[in-house]
């Protein structure tokens, strides 16, 4: 457990720095960039920066969550997951630079308190920790339908790293779900939900 704490701590030190790597082209890279109003390219970043922020809180969560996972397979589902979380935040990462924008100046915070949700949940046992999962990746891939129909109509290559996205959070879901999941109880949805939204409220602005 010590090891995955220094590991998690080493994830968390490289992420606030900017360092984050994918082994898969970033979706959209053959698509030439289009013209987009200021008021376009604003809005387009601060959608971008929320998903960059949820992959920052996707790499807290897992990384807390395999560290008090009991069985070794639980363990790698998460460590799996993490790998296709972290192609997330590079695709993100440079996408907010080719829109000339920043990510949220918060995501110190957003990790910090992501990383003790994980270890909440991880605590609860592995099918309360994978139910954790089933749920937040439901309510990620909904939120990604709605940006991909807020994103500007020109904005193509923003719109086709969050298609990517949406498809690899359905998956996860699914994986966590035939991993043997439980439900989770009703208000613990419903926190979540109101959590989510006080992050891409304040993420898309900071």
């Amino acid at each position: 457990m010590k090891d995955d704490l220094v590991a998690g701590f080493d994830r968390a030190l490289r992420l606030m720095a900017g360092v984050a790597v994918t082994s898969r082209e970033t979706p959209g890279a053959n698509l030439e960039e289009t013209e987009l109003t200021p008021e376009e390219r604003r809005h387009a970043a601060g959608l971008m920066r929320v998903n960059h922020t949820g992959e920052v809180c996707a790499q807290a969560l897992y990384a807390s969550q395999a560290v008090f996972a009991r069985e070794p397979r639980i363990r790698r589902e998460f460590a799996d997951a993490a790998r296709e979380e972290e192609e997330h935040l590079a695709w993100t990462q440079q996408r907010l630079v080719e829109l000339g924008d920043r990510p949220s100046l918060l995501n110190p915070l957003w990790y910090a308190g992501s990383f003790a949700i994980g270890i909440a949940a991880g605590l609860k046992g592995d099918r309360a920790s994978l139910g954790f999962v089933v749920e937040t990746e439901r309510q990620v891939e909904k939120h990604l339908t709605t940006h991909m129909e807020r994103l500007p109509p020109g904005d193509a290559k923003s719109r086709a790293i969050v298609e990517k996205m949406r498809d690899d959070e359905a998956r996860h879901g699914a994986a966590a779900r035939a991993a043997g999941a439980a439900d989770l109880p009703f208000p613990v949805k419903g926190l979540m939900r109101v959590a989510a939204d006080v992050m891409r409220l304040i993420a898309y602005r900071v």
